[in-house]
């Protein structure tokens, strides 16, 4: 499940920020990406639609790299799933 949750975040975030997918790893952060703040509302917003969950936007705030989105995702997924 977990590497699901995974492609799909890195294809999302790919997608939104208009890049090839692999160019997006797991390890990445978003400065690296050269991902700015609008660019991250844009992802969480996709990110939203793509797994029907709710972001916090506090939680939005905080997210710097692409392993803090799958592994934010993942809980997110999981409680859902519960």
């Amino acid at each position: 499940m977990e590497s699901t949750i995974t492609e799909r975040v890195i294809a999302v975030i790919a997608k939104t920020h208009h890049v090839s997918s692999d160019t997006v790893k797991a390890e990445s952060t978003f400065e690296e990406l050269k991902i700015d703040s609008l660019d991250g509302l844009q992802i969480v917003f996709a990110l939203e639609d793509e797994f029907d969950v709710s972001i916090p936007d506090d939680e939005a705030r905080k997210l710097t790299s692409v392993a803090q989105v799958i592994n934010g995702i993942t809980t997110l997924v999981d409680k859902k799933a519960a």
